[in-house]
């Protein structure tokens, strides 16, 4: 059976990037030429199947994560504008206003957790290592 040895085939990798890009299982199955009920045995029994196929989501979260990091200072300098700009509506400026600092807010909370969670992390003892 493919997959047994750890690793995945040819057919297993195009069914991953099926996975990825269909709104279905049997949509994917279909567009990797893949049995639907072979794909569905590789998701529910296949343990190099699955890790690729975390492997691939994750990529693919981390990507849209950064586009949405690079597009951060356009938004945030599209809600200072409307904010600022005395012509816009009210209810505009109002929700830019309440955006920025709710996000403002939400940065201070991370950067507290973060510096809390390193305190935590530099006591003796405090985290064992996995598998310790």
């Amino acid at each position: 059976m493919a997959g047994t040895n750890g690793k995945i085939d040819k057919r297993q990798e195009e069914a991953i990037a099926a996975l990825l890009t269909c709104a279905t299982v049997h949509q994917a199955a279909e567009k990797s030429h893949v049995g639907e009920r072979t794909l569905l045995r590789w998701l529910s029994e296949d343990v190099a199947f699955n890790e690729a196929y975390r492997k691939a989501r994750l990529a693919v979260v981390q990507q849209a994560i950064a586009q949405v990091q690079h597009a951060s200072s356009t938004a945030v300098a599209t809600l200072v504008s409307i904010m600022q700009n005395p012509d816009a509506k009210d209810t505009a400026r109002v929700n830019a206003a309440k955006t920025t600092l709710e996000m403002a807010l939400r940065g201070v909370e991370i950067d507290d957790i973060i510096a809390r969670l390193a305190r935590l992390e530099a006591q003796p003892g405090a985290w064992q290592e996995e598998g310790a």
